[in-house]
């Protein structure tokens, strides 16, 4: 996760983890047109990565997109209720695939941790966020965001 991992990589990556595991079709997740928005009643899925150089990789989404998403990974119906555990598994899944993919773009074979589900994202003390990324799915809000621990070796 240096401070050279493209946006582009990083749409990519994204794009293929949804179109592959949520959506079974390209197309359904693409770069948000503007500023990135301000989401709402968030729900974040965070693994951090361990290495030569360690950091963060943080998906946030409203908590009703996150249940779409549950459903669809899951593949639950459009009107089950989707359970905390059944999210937690489901969102952090995907935090998990898309920085694992984001890992495998860092130059020491970095560790992974296990994916965190939460209402709110603790800070990670000495970590530089080097890469903000809005995206559209269905025209709901994704954010990505990655951070680098600075000084870590």
């Amino acid at each position: 996760m240096s401070t050279d991992v493209a946006t582009d990589q990083v749409l990519l990556i994204a794009r293929d983890v949804f179109s592959s595991m949520i959506d079974g079709e390209e197309g359904h997740l693409n770069a948000w047109d503007g500023p990135t928005p301000e989401v709402e009643d968030a729900v974040h899925a965070w693994v951090d990565m361990f290495g030569e150089i360690s950091g963060r990789a943080v998906l946030t989404t409203a908590t009703p997109t996150a249940h779409d998403l549950a459903r669809a990974l899951l593949g639950l119906p459009a009107d089950e209720e989707v359970s905390h555990d059944d999210l937690v598994d489901a969102f952090g899944e995907l935090a998990n695939v898309v920085g694992g993919n984001i890992k495998a773009l860092m130059p020491d074979a970095a560790k992974l941790g296990l994916p965190t589900v939460a209402a709110t994202v603790p800070v990670l003390d000495g970590a530089l966020r080097v890469q903000e990324l809005a995206l559209s799915w269905r025209g709901r809000p994704i954010v990505v965001e990655l951070w680098v621990l600075l000084g870590a070796a």
